[in-house]
C-alpha cells in the first residue's frame, strides 16, 4: 500500500505565500493560527497569529497550511477555529479507520476532508488535520514534508490496546478528579467539622491516594507509582510538586494535625505493638512464675525512695541507705526485674530488641515493652512487694567502693518522690527521712571521688515538655527546665553510676561478658575551661571536644568522662534493651546457667540496638526543639528572656542558652564576654521550620 512512489506524490509540500492562512507550533504547549505577513530575512516568516499577536516564526514551525486560501484576514481567525470546533466529531475517525484500514491504504489530511465531509475545502480540510493531528488511536504518521504528513490506519490489535488504555486513563482522570473534590471539600470545612483520619482509608482507591499523598509528604514514596500520584494531585489542585505542599494540604483536610510530627513517620518507628506481642506479654502477666523466688533476698524492711520525673510511666529503679555502726555509708541500688517474665528468644523478647529502648516524646511515649506488662508487671510500685535486683554498696570514707554484691531480692517501695520533692525533703532536712540524707551525702562523697578519678562534670540544663492535647492545633504545652546540679538530680545520677561501676566490677570479676562502655577520653584538661562558670557555660564548651563513647562486651574500658575504671548500664532494663541483656547475663550468672551470649552475640545485638537508639536520639531531640519553638511562638511578644553566652560563632554573633526553656540559639550580642548574660526577646518562632530568630534587648 505505501510504496515510495505513491508517498512521494502526496508529500508535496506548499509554497509559503502571504495571506496564507497555517498552523504553527508557539511552544511545546501550543499551537496557534496565523495569517503569513512578509519574508522576515532568508527563511522567516513575519505571521499574525489568532490573538493578534506578530511574531517571526521558523520553516520547521509550521505544522500545516491550510489549502484553498488566500488572502486571509488575520481577524477572522478566532471565527474560523469556532467553526472548525463545532465541526469536529472524533467517531467519525473510527469510520474512516475501518474504511482506510479493509482498502490497505494511507491519507492526508485533504483525502481525509473529502471522505468524512465530502468536501476539501479550507475548513473540512483544517477539520481532518485537526482530528488526525490529536489522534492517538486509530492514525499514526507514515511520514512527514515540511508541512504536509500522510498518515497510515494501525493495525486492529494496536487499536484495541489504546482504546482499553484510553479507557484505563479516562477512569483514572476520574477518579482523581472526585478525590481531588473530596480534598477541596474537606479542605473548605472548618477545623472541627473536617471528615476523620480513619474516613481517607476505608476505601482502597480513596486510600491508595492519600498514603501516596502521605509518602510523598515524607520523602517515603515506595515506587514511581506512589511518586506519579501525589505530583498528579498536587497539580490538581494547584500546588507545587514539594513535600511541604503535600505537608500542608494533609493538614488543611485534617489528615495530618497541625503539630504532626513528620520525623516520627519518616523514621518509620513503632509506636504500637502487635496484636501477637500483646497476647503474648498478657500471657506472661497471668502465668509467669518466679524462677529466683528462693533465692530473692528479703529486703523490705529498707525504707526504699524512687524518685523520678512527675510523669514517668515506668520506674526501673529505686534506691535505699543506712549507716553502718564503723561510720560507713551503705547503699542498695534496687532495679526492676523484667527477666523474671521475658526470656530471651521470646515472642515479647524480639519485640523489645527491634524497637531497642522506650521513645519518650513531649507528644507520646511508645514504650519498649507492651504498656501492661511494664506497668503492672515489672515496674516498681509504692506500697507493693515488688521483685529486684539489688546491687549493694559499702563506700569507704573517701566515696570509692569498700564492698559491693549483686543479688536477687523482693523490696517495698515505700515513697514514690518527683525530682522537686526530693529535693525539697532534703531541704527540710527531716530526722524521720534520714535515709535519704544519706543518700545525699554518699552522692557527695562519690561525685568528690569522682573528680579526683579525673571526671568531668557534664551538668547542664534539662528540658522536658508535655503536651497534654497534642492534636489541638493550639495545644496546652507544659514546659520544665531542671539543673542537673540540683541535689535531687546529683543524688539520683551518682547512684546510678555507682550503679554502673559495681556491675562492671562484678561482671569483670567473674568473666561475664557485658556491654561496658567507656569514654577513651581521660585527659580532658578542666584547668583550660576554669575561667568559664560552673554549669551549662563550662558544660557546652567541655562538650564540643568530648570523643564517642565507645563499649567492649569482654572487658571493662575506663570511662574517662565519668572517672571509673568500668562502667555498666544496668538501672533502666525496662527501658534500655542494651540495659536488659546485661541482666539477662547477670541473672544466668546468680542461677548458676550458662549464659545466653557470648561477647560477640552481644556485639551483633548492639550494633542494631546503637543504629535504632541514634533514631531515636534524633527524634526525641527533634521533637524537644520543635515543641520548645512552639512554647516560644505562643508567648507574648514583649516577654523577655536571660541567655547565657556560651561562645561566639563569628564576631558578635553568639551561641546561647535560653534558660527559662533551655534551648540554644543564637544572636547577635553587644556584650564581649562568654559566660555573661543579656536578655533576648523572640523576632520570629517557626517549628515546622526550626526558625528561632532573637534579638537583644539593650
Amino acid at each position: 500500500m505505501l510504496t515510495k512512489e505513491i508517498l512521494e506524490d502526496k508529500l508535496v509540500n506548499r509554497t509559503l505565500q502571504e495571506g496564507l492562512l497555517l498552523e504553527f507550533k508557539k511552544d511545546s504547549d501550543r499551537v496557534l493560527l496565523a495569517v503569513a505577513q512578509r519574508p522576515d530575512g532568508k527563511k522567516n516568516w513575519m505571521v499574525s497569529d489568532q490573538n493578534g499577536v506578530t511574531s517571526s516564526i521558523k520553516p520547521q514551525q509550521i505544522t500545516y497550511i491550510v489549502p484553498g486560501v488566500e488572502n486571509f484576514d488575520h481577524t477572522e481567525i478566532p471565527d474560523f477555529i469556532q467553526k472548525a470546533q463545532n465541526n469536529l466529531d472524533p467517531t467519525l475517525l473510527e469510520f474512516a479507520w475501518v474504511e482506510i484500514l479493509e482498502k490497505n491504504q494511507s491519507v492526508t489530511a485533504e483525502e481525509l476532508a473529502e471522505m468524512i465531509f465530502g468536501s476539501k475545502e479550507p475548513l473540512e480540510s483544517y477539520c481532518a488535520h485537526l482530528l488526525l493531528s490529536k489522534d492517538e488511536i486509530y492514525f499514526t504518521v507514515l511520514e512527514t514534508k515540511g508541512s504536509v504528513s500522510i498518515y497510515g490506519p494501525r493495525p486492529t490489535l494496536q487499536v484495541e490496546e489504546l482504546l482499553r488504555r484510553k479507557l484505563m486513563k479516562e477512569a483514572a482522570e476520574e477518579e482523581l478528579q472526585e478525590f481531588v473534590q473530596l480534598l477541596k471539600s474537606a479542605k473548605a470545612m472548618p477545623l472541627d467539622a473536617k471528615p476523620p483520619k480513619s474516613s481517607w482509608i476505608t476505601e482502597e482507591k480513596i486510600r491508595d491516594k492519600i498514603k501516596s499523598l502521605e509518602a510523598y509528604a515524607i520523602d517515603d514514596c515506595r515506587n514511581d507509582d506512589q511518586k506519579k500520584t501525589a505530583g498528579a494531585i498536587l497539580k490538581a489542585m494547584g500546588l507545587a510538586k514539594t513535600a511541604s505542599s503535600a505537608v500542608n494540604l494533609l493538614m488543611n483536610i485534617g489528615y495530618f494535625p497541625v503539630h504532626v510530627n513528620l520525623d516520627l513517620l519518616k523514621l518509620n518507628i513503632p509506636t504500637d505493638h502487635s496484636d501477637e506481642v500483646i497476647t503474648a506479654a498478657e500471657s506472661l502477666l497471668s502465668e509467669s512464675s518466679d524462677k529466683d523466688e528462693i533465692d530473692r533476698k528479703d529486703l523490705t524492711h529498707l525504707k526504699v525512695y524512687a524518685i523520678d520525673v512527675d510523669e514517668a510511666d515506668e520506674l526501673d529503679d529505686a534506691l535505699s541507705a543506712t549507716r553502718l555502726q564503723d561510720g560507713r555509708i551503705k547503699v542498695w541500688i534496687h532495679v526492676a526485674d523484667p527477666t523474671r517474665f521475658v526470656d530471651p528468644g521470646s515472642i515479647v523478647d524480639r519485640a523489645a530488641m527491634k524497637r531497642g529502648v522506650s521513645v519518650f516524646l513531649p507528644t507520646a511515649t511508645y514504650p519498649m515493652f507492651p504498656e501492661k506488662l511494664a506497668m503492672e508487671g515489672m515496674s516498681l510500685k509504692q506500697g507493693e512487694i515488688c521483685q529486684a535486683v539489688t546491687v549493694s554498696v559499702v563506700l569507704h570514707s573517701d566515696g570509692s567502693i569498700s564492698e559491693y554484691s549483686v543479688e536477687n531480692s523482693v523490696i517495698k517501695p515505700t515513697y514514690m518522690l518527683t525530682y522537686e520533692s526530693a529535693s525539697e525533703l532534703l531541704h527540710l532536712d527531716l530526722a524521720e527521712e534520714a535515709e535519704l540524707k544519706i543518700l545525699s551525702e554518699a552522692a557527695k562523697l562519690r561525685l568528690q571521688w569522682r573528680r579526683q578519678q579525673g571526671a568531668v562534670d557534664t551538668a547542664t540544663l534539662e528540658t522536658r515538655i508535655k503536651v497534654a492535647n497534642p492534636d489541638d492545633p493550639e495545644p496546652t504545652i507544659n514546659l520544665y527546665v531542671e539543673n542537673q546540679a540540683d541535689p535531687a538530680m546529683r543524688l539520683v545520677s551518682e547512684m546510678m553510676i555507682l550503679c554502673g561501676e559495681a556491675m562492671a566490677t562484678f561482671g569483670s570479676h567473674n568473666n561475664i561478658p557485658l556491654p561496658y562502655r567507656g569514654q577513651p577520653q581521660s585527659n580532658i584538661d578542666t584547668s583550660a575551661f576554669a575561667h568559664l562558670p560552673e554549669g551549662p557555660v563550662r558544660t557546652a564548651a567541655i562538650v564540643k571536644i568530648m570523643r564517642a563513647a565507645e563499649i567492649d562486651f569482654r572487658n571493662p574500658i575506663r570511662h574517662g568522662i565519668l572517672g571509673l575504671p568500668g562502667y555498666v548500664q544496668f538501672t533502666s532494663p525496662i527501658r534500655r534493651y542494651l540495659d536488659l541483656l546485661a541482666h539477662y547475663q547477670v541473672k544466668a550468672f546468680l542461677r548458676g546457667e550458662s549464659l545466653p551470649f557470648t561477647a560477640g552475640q552481644l556485639e551483633g545485638i548492639a550494633s542494631f540496638i546503637n543504629m535504632h537508639a541514634r533514631m531515636v536520639r534524633k527524634l526525641c531531640s527533634s521533637g524537644l526543639r520543635y515543641w520548645i519553638i512552639e512554647f516560644l511562638r505562643t508567648q507574648p511578644k514583649e516577654k523577655r528572656y536571660h541567655a547565657l553566652i556560651l561562645r561566639f560563632i563569628k564576631d558578635r554573633n553568639a551561641a546561647l542558652l535560653l534558660v527559662e526553656v533551655g534551648l540554644q540559639a543564637s544572636a547577635w550580642v553587644s556584650v564581649a564576654q562568654v559566660g555573661d548574660e543579656v536578655e533576648v526577646q523572640i523576632e520570629e518562632a517557626h517549628p515546622r521550620d526550626d526558625v528561632l530568630y532573637l534579638k537583644e534587648v539593650v
